[in-house]
């Protein structure tokens, strides 16, 4: 067996991506990535990371940013150094599994444009999940690193993940990396983990983590005297809080060691140097509860990303009072779902399901998102522990549950969609085709060239005035109402984007069905006229990355429709009214 005792340890920078997705939002552009992967490339790290996980999302929803021409701008800087993604298994870079046809372009696409090191996770560890793309990027001639979701309940134990790591290693990975997602790993669990890994199979092991709890560089320390061949760090001005521990302090601690990771600190200065303009240029949407240690989290157990989630979640509902009570519900709920490791798409899922059951005043699972009952339908795959029939009963009444792989009931979809695309005159190069596929609602204004990168926000003044400032307002303008929304407040003068002329009414309508959250409306099932049973869906609103059904609380006629997919709808306004 060899020993990585005396090796030097390794280094995944994942200032391109999971540092800016845990600390502002992902909203790094490419632009400001470019100059920093030069520095980057001269730097020696094992990888980079930079791809996959929410990049693609926000790319298209608030950068206007094409993510595969940032994927071939970042390879043609980093020359020397490998280029890393974060693949959600059958999930891609979205949050639903895609037909194994999507996965196998989609895999190849990545390479050839630039992906090297494929990190591939399941949600639920379900290897099933993880099987087609894991055998996809082999077929690439990639290099496959299975990813083990690290996470704590009644059902996982150190045991169980390294009887994970063997069936990974039988799959021709790579690598392996223990994925702390939540920061919960401790020092002794990162040593018994990592020395029993390598004691079962011959591979290279990495650890992931978050500083959230402000434990992840003590168990880093751990998992270096256990064995650990590569660490992920961020650089120091995007590092510690929700994200990893720093790049330069890791690399400082192993000095003149037997595991010095023979980076030069000098090298890292120009890296940190251009970190900390970037970081002053996204000042505005840096949370100083995103970066403060979090000992909470050691009992919610809850990713950080989650955490500014919620937080973020409850602002737009203006019920951030309310944040204790949801850091209460999630466990329970996460209890009821059969204790999924809470990393996306399970996190938002639980997460967003234990908002509603606290908004939709103390009725738990009145309101339930489409994603938890496909949750509970087994279509994102097997729940570590079984569902109680009691709560399966609650959420999907008497239907049946799969126990097949979610993806055998998939048909193809890629020739299909591509037609549509084509069709609707989206596409201009081969991936836009992915494109579409991945973000069926929000791509093709993307692709058409309609969106508008949304503006960075200002740095918050401390001033009482803006503290007592609305964020939202509405403004009636030659009888006309305007929604408005307050980008900055300064002096007198009040900086207004997005005025739209708003037409959804509020207040008490006889029969009017009123928004139970702010979101988007996604789609509307019913027109004026048709008659309704209770419990039918009227119409899907999209909050917080979920789909949330609004369901008729009668039997009867749909009189009114005030709203079309595409409106923005605040918790309140009246969307249609059923007599």
């Amino acid at each position: 067996m060899r020993s990585s005792h005396h090796s030097k340890v390794l280094i995944t920078d994942t200032t391109l991506r999971d540092a800016h997705q845990s600390l502002i939002a992902t909203r790094l552009r490419t632009e400001d990535m470019i100059p920093l992967a030069r520095a980057i490339d001269e730097c020696g790290f094992f990888s980079v990371e930079a791809w996959g996980g929410a990049t693609f999302d926000t790319c298209i929803r608030f950068l206007n940013d094409d993510p595969w021409d940032r994927l071939r701008q970042l390879k043609a800087e980093l020359k020397h150094t490998p280029i890393q993604m974060l693949l959600r298994g059958q999930n891609l870079v979205g949050y639903r599994h895609y037909p194994d046809d999507v996965v196998d372009r989609f895999v190849a696409a990545a390479h050839k444009n630039g992906v090297d090191i494929f990190r591939v996770f399941d949600a639920l560890n379900d290897i099933r999940n993880m099987k087609r793309s894991m055998e996809q990027v082999k077929k690439a001639g990639a290099h496959l690193q299975g990813a083990i979701c690290y996470t704590i309940s009644p059902v996982h134990s150190i045991t169980s993940f390294i009887e994970m790591a063997k069936e990974l290693y039988a799959m021709d990975c790579d690598s392996i990396c223990i994925k702390d997602m939540a920061g919960l790993i401790m020092p002794e669990a990162a040593r018994e983990l990592v020395s029993g890994i390598k004691k079962a199979v011959d591979i290279k092991v990495d650890l992931h983590s978050h500083c959230t709890s402000g434990i992840a560089p003590i168990s880093y320390q751990a998992a270096i005297d256990a064995g650990v061949d590569i660490l992920d760090t961020a650089m120091s001005p995007f590092a510690m809080g929700t994200s990893q521990p720093p790049t330069e302090s890791v690399i400082a601690s192993l000095k003149g060691t037997q595991r010095d990771t023979g980076i030069d600190l000098i090298r890292l200065r120009a890296v940190r140097n251009l970190c900390l303009q970037i970081r002053e240029k996204y000042g505005g949407l840096c949370d100083p509860i995103s970066e403060r240690v979090d000992s909470d989290v050691l009992i919610y157990q809850l990713p950080g990303g989650m955490i500014s989630n919620l937080v973020s979640q409850l602002r737009e509902q203006d019920a951030l009072n309310r944040l204790d009570e949801v850091f209460a519900e999630v466990p329970r709920v996460r209890q009821d779902l059969g204790y999924p490791p809470l990393v996306t798409p399970t996190s938002q899922i639980v997460g967003t399901q234990a908002v509603l059951n606290v908004l939709v005043d103390g009725q738990r699972y009145r309101n339930v998102t489409k994603e938890v009952k496909d949750y509970v339908h087994g279509l994102y795959g097997k729940s570590p522990a079984p569902v109680s029939d009691e709560i399966r009963t609650l959420i999907i009444g008497n239907d049946e549950v799969i126990t097949v792989r979610p993806a055998d009931l998939l048909e193809p979809a890629y020739v299909k969609m591509k037609a549509e695309a084509d069709k609707a005159g989206l596409i201009k190069k081969e991936e836009d085709v992915l494109t579409y596929i991945l973000y069926p609602a929000i791509a093709p204004a993307f692709l058409k060239g309609e969106k508008k990168p949304e503006e960075l926000p200002k740095k918050q003044q401390q001033s009482k005035q803006a503290d007592n400032f609305p964020d939202q307002m509405e403004v009636e303008v030659d009888g006309e109402i305007f929604s408005v929304r307050i980008v900055s407040v300064g002096g007198s003068a009040v900086e207004v984007t997005n005025a739209t002329p708003r037409k959804i009414p509020r207040g008490d309508i006889a029969g009017g069905i009123r928004s139970n959250m702010q979101g988007m409306v996604l789609k509307v099932m019913v027109s004026r006229g048709a008659t309704v049973k209770k419990g039918d869906t009227l119409l899907i609103l999209e909050a917080m990355k979920m789909e949330n059904p609004i369901h008729s609380p009668v039997d009867g006629q749909v009189s009114e429709i005030f709203v079309d997919a595409g409106d923005v709808v605040q918790n309140g306004d009246v969307l249609l009214v059923v007599q």
